[in-house]
């Protein structure tokens, strides 16, 4: 039978298997080689290591001939000797290997770089593809290696020729019953692999190189897309998991908190001396809002005037940073209070239902919780996410998954509803009379409501309804301009509604307009306005005190005289022990600042250290104390493993 196949309609497909379990089998040959210093190997950990990797060899093969294998299946069998067939056979097949080897060659060089198989920093490659393709440019001899790769491809394309394969595949005349078979087998194993394979599969030993040798480059790849994340303990500093905990135990103990468990947990009561008020929150949660737009903050374009106002009346926070450079990191900062681990936001990964988010403290506290957003919350996950940690859902809602059992209840906002809309959603007006008309009906139901708003309009195209502001050109300047008095006009709206005098309203980005900068991580590119409203002790607070997305909620409660079970990370800032800290990251690198203090961790278990000044956004490169980095470490390593492990779930 097997020699059938090679000699059949069959024979291009299963040769080319053959071709790439071969070429699989010598790249992780090459690597094992490379590695044989670094760890020691048994001979039943090799062993182990080839027969795993088989396993995954021959599923990246199927993924890779799943198209072609279906073309066979259907090409009817007059056509089987045409130009047609023959032109498609040979252009997939080389479009095929030069794919392959292009995987092989990257493999090799992201191996050399992070001893590892493909994970999300090769994802994080993908995103930015400028930067990676200069790297690339400048490390190695691009021409060479393409032509090398090109040569390649042609001399196996040539191989199949000499010997025939070619011809047998454009000569067999196979009935279809018999290519149902064949193809309906090879699809079906594509399907199942996948579902019965994880690619965590390979994770169960402890000799991580034997580990990453098991697996397969391309299979790696797609699985660390799905889950969006990095192992922290495999490429990041690390300390024995007793001393993190201890030190983040210490950093989060103060006079107002008690530690519930002990060991390896944060879960910890705090209790407030200040007088207990219960008021509605809506927090609106600002779409790419920089402090840098605010006059308040030095800008002298005029583009914020009620937000300029409103900050000189109410408690602002001047230093506050976000934690990333996207949406779904600033949600995940500000409903679960934790720094960023390597990867994509929370937000956005598996197993992240019934946490112990900061919406959780509120349902204890007897609130109702809805997520507003003035697009399709599918996007990005959100409304997974939001539904599946208790919040009702508000949105566009024109792409329905099927059996979204995880929404507690879901509010279309109807086409009549809208006045002006783009490709990322309703103008923020139209979302805030979303807003007040959910309030108006929680509020005659006679509970207390948390909001979560998530606004759009600043953020590309930047378009908005004409006649709200005078603005030339429709740009993020004048988007700036349209989000700011759509604020103003919900201000004086909810003014004017009976629950409004006991609402307290929140103000906050959820990243900054942009974060490149001189630096590699530029902090001043991460720095946010936050600003509450109404709060029982009227009057114009500011705290100048460095702190993060984080830290809010904790303040918030401390001002409001909550005493709740806390999971967070973020701490009261007016607490008087409280030592001035941000952390904030992208996909690869974690910072933890600490007043002028700057560590950052990024992966190969690298450490960088700094003296930070904030007036010139200087980074100066300094051997800090080892208290310093140890702190930093200890945050991020007790986060990733308190999420991993399950710890932030109620």
């Amino acid at each position: 039978m097997p020699d059938k196949l090679f000699k059949s309609r069959y024979s291009v497909l299963f040769s080319f298997l053959t071709v790439f379990i071969f070429f699989s089998f010598l790249i992780r040959t090459v690597l094992l080689i490379i590695s044989v210093g670094k760890t020691d190997f048994s001979f039943f950990g090799i062993l182990q290591l080839y027969l795993l990797g088989f396993v995954y060899d021959v599923a990246v093969g199927l993924f890779l001939t799943a198209l072609y294998n279906l073309y066979l299946l259907l090409l009817p069998r007059k056509w089987t000797n045409s130009r047609v067939n023959k032109g498609l056979t040979y252009a997939w097949l080389f479009i095929i290997l030069l794919i392959s080897f292009f995987s092989f060659f990257a493999e090799l060089t992201f191996w050399q770089e992070f001893e590892s198989r493909f994970n999300f920093i090769a994802v994080d490659y993908l995103i930015y593809t400028t930067e990676v393709i200069n790297n690339i440019m400048e490390s190695y001899p691009l021409p060479l290696l393409v032509s090398g790769i090109l040569l390649l491809a042609v001399l196996v394309v040539w191989l199949f020729r000499k010997r025939k394969i070619f011809q047998y595949s454009f000569q067999s005349a196979m009935p279809f019953r018999q290519r149902l078979r064949i193809s309906g087998t090879l699809l079906l194993m594509t399907i199942l692999y996948p579902l019965v394979l994880s690619n965590s599969f390979a994770e169960s030993g402890r000799n991580r190189y034997q580990n990453e040798l098991s697996k397969a480059g391309i299979y790696s790849i797609f699985a660390a897309f799905k889950s969006n994340e990095l192992n922290y303990n495999d490429f990041y500093a690390l300390l024995p998991e007793n001393k993190a905990f201890a030190l983040i135990r210490k950093e989060l103990q103060d006079q107002h908190s008690t530690f519930k468990d002990s060991g390896y947990s944060i879960k910890r009561m705090v209790k407030s001396d200040q007088p207990l008020y219960k008021p509605n929150v809506i927090m609106i949660t600002v779409e790419s809002l920089s402090a840098d737009f605010l006059g308040h903050f030095g800008n002298t374009q005029n583009l914020t005037p009620v937000l300029d106002s409103l900050s000189n009346q109410n408690l602002v926070f001047n230093n506050m940073y976000a934690t990333g450079t996207r949406t779904v990191r600033g949600m995940e900062a500000l409903t679960l209070s934790i720094p960023p681990t390597p990867g994509s936001s929370i937000v956005r990964r598996r197993k992240n239902e019934n946490l112990t988010t900061v919406g959780y403290i509120f349902q204890r506290a007897g609130y109702t919780r809805t997520f507003y957003y003035g697009g399709d919350g599918y996007f990005d996950n959100m409304n997974e996410y939001f539904g599946s940690n208790g919040f009702d859902i508000t949105d566009r809602g024109r792409n329905m998954k099927v059996g979204e059992s995880y929404l507690t209840k879901r509010t279309i906002i109807a086409d009549r509803q809208v006045t002006f809309e783009n490709a990322w959603g309703i103008c923020d007006g139209d979302l805030f009379d979303a807003v007040i008309r959910g309030a108006d009906k929680d509020y005659q139901n006679g509970k207390p409501f948390y909001n979560f708003v998530m606004t759009t309009s600043n953020h590309r195209p930047f378009t908005y309804p004409d006649g709200k502001i005078e603005a030339k050109v429709k740009n993020r300047e004048a988007a700036v301009r349209y989000t700011d008095y759509a604020i103003g006009d919900f201000l004086k709206k909810v003014q004017k509604k009976s629950w409004y005098k006991n609402t307290v309203v929140i103000i906050v980005a959820d990243h900054c307009a942009a974060s490149a900068g001189k630096n590699e991580i530029d902090i001043s590119k991460y720095h946010i306005p936050c600003i509450v409203l109404n709060l029982p002790v009227k009057g114009k607070l500011v705290i100048d005190k460095l702190c993060s997305q984080i830290d809010l909620y904790p303040t918030l409660f401390g001002l409001l005289g909550w005493n709740y079970e806390s999971n967070l990370y973020g701490q009261n800032v007016l607490e008087p022990g409280y030592q001035a800290r941000v952390m904030l990251g992208t996909y690869q690198k974690l910072v933890y600042l600490k007043n002028d203090s700057l560590v950052i961790l990024g992966p190969q278990q690298k450490t960088e250290t700094f003296i930070y000044r904030q007036a010139s956004n200087e980074q100066i490169p300094d051997p800090l104390s080892r208290s310093v980095i140890d702190q930093a470490m200890a945050n991020y390593q007790t986060a990733y493993d308190l999420f991993k492990n399950g710890g932030l779930h109620q």
